[in-house]
């Protein structure tokens, strides 16, 4: 019994993993999507910010309308639909059905992290719920590391066709997993609609609601173009791309450690201190973008800071919805993604409008913005009395 249910929490970081390889994955074929579907770099953006912005949304509707719904259930259809979306990424040549299917999958990103968040931890005892809940979600970083240049790799060195197979296979094996191993588990002593709700009263929420927005902006407003940054600014070739990507995502692995260190000693201050460091950062790399020696060591210093906006933003929005963690949680994946569609819409629009050098303007203007969000809720409302980074080190 225990080895099934430690296999069953191995599926759903492998959802967690396919999920992130097929939402993120997009950014580092982005090249080879304007090339076959012959269209620019600013619209190949909007297939990383419509299924952002389609997260955004549906986030808390779709996760409060699947909180009465048997949990096998929901987490097997969802990652079934990420798992039928990339075979349609391979069968199509049309841009308007790419499209399509990236706004499908999109419904069911949230219930899925929101759901397998809570089963993770009803499948072991109290306890352990948090390592259980640590594994699940070490899908997004494992995500970041390997799968997001991964998928590049293969786009690179075989086809676009050949990355997309690879995502298509890592769901269906979760599909599979999932709907093999895990025991039927309908919902009992589910939390009301208009407690959950509730929340949405608090005006400190808000702000918070609202730096968590800039940050991810802030974030994909330049991550999103990473590969075409790096291609047409540093004059990178594809191999070097792919090994930028699989060094940012190793390095996020150590990041997340880091920050959830310093947010255990002092959340106040590494909330309030982490846009700055991207301030800083985006600095560098505006200013040294086109030499390529200097931009090596830059990115692995990007990846470092790049990884904290996960925890970090999470903590500060769950500082006040305590009450309310499952919505909170659809709350975060909802306003982060809403971040990412804002951060790479504008981004696209400079990319158009500047060029692709002047990107880098877009993630300081956001950065800014998250940072004055944060010392406006600290001056005004403080921080919650309860609110403890470890609580959300299992993300």
């Amino acid at each position: 019994m225990k080895n099934k249910v430690t296999l069953l929490i191995l599926m759903l970081s492998l959802g967690v993993f396919g999920i992130i390889t097929t939402e993120m994955g997009i950014v580092g074929v982005l090249p080879q999507i304007t090339e076959k579907f012959h269209v620019s770099a600013g619209q190949a953006g909007l297939l990383v910010s419509v299924f952002a912005l389609v997260v955004a949304v549906s986030g808390p509707f779709a996760t409060l309308l699947a909180s009465g719904v048997n949990r096998k259930a929901m987490l097997s259809l969802a990652v079934l639909m990420f798992a039928v979306s990339n075979v349609c990424y391979v069968l199509t040549s049309r841009f308007e059905v790419l499209m399509a299917f990236r706004i499908i999958p999109a419904i069911f990103h949230p219930v899925f992290f929101s759901i397998a968040l809570v089963t993770a931890s009803q499948l072991v005892s109290p306890e352990k719920s948090g390592q259980a809940v640590t594994k699940v979600f070490a899908g997004i970083t494992v995500g970041f590391a390997f799968g997001v240049p991964l998928t590049s790799y293969l786009a690179e060195q075989i086809s676009l066709d050949t990355a997309f197979w690879f995502a298509a296979a890592v769901n269906t094996i979760a599909f599979v997993g999932i709907l093999a191993l895990m025991p039927s588990m309908p919902v009992q002593g589910k939390m009301s609609y208009a407690k959950q709700l509730g929340v949405l009263r608090k005006p400190a929420l808000w702000l918070n609601i609202a730096a968590v927005c800039s940050i991810f902006a802030a974030m994909f407003s330049v991550y999103s173009y990473f590969a075409e940054y790096l291609g047409q600014v540093t004059r990178m070739n594809g191999t070097w791309i792919s090994a930028m990507l699989l060094a940012f995502g190793v390095i996020m692995i150590g990041g997340n450690f880091l920050f959830g260190g310093l947010l255990q000693k002092n959340m106040r201050k590494t909330v309030a201190f982490f846009p700055v460091l991207y301030l800083a950062l985006y600095l560098l790399v505006y200013v040294f973008g086109a030499s390529f020696i200097p931009m090596l060591p830059i990115v692995f210093l990007w990846g470092i800071v790049h990884s904290g906006g996960l925890i970090v933003s999470q903590t500060w929005l769950m500082s006040e919805v305590e009450e309310a963690p499952e919505f909170g949680n659809s709350l975060f994946v909802s306003f982060s993604n809403l971040g990412i569609t804002l951060g790479s819409s504008l981004g696209g629009w400079v990319i158009s409008r500047f060029g692709i050098h002047q990107l880098i303007w877009s993630g300081l203007l956001f950065a800014a913005l998250a940072f004055g969000l944060i010392v406006v809720k600290m001056s005004v409302f403080g921080t919650s009395r309860n609110a403890s980074a470890a609580s959300f080190d299992n993300l």
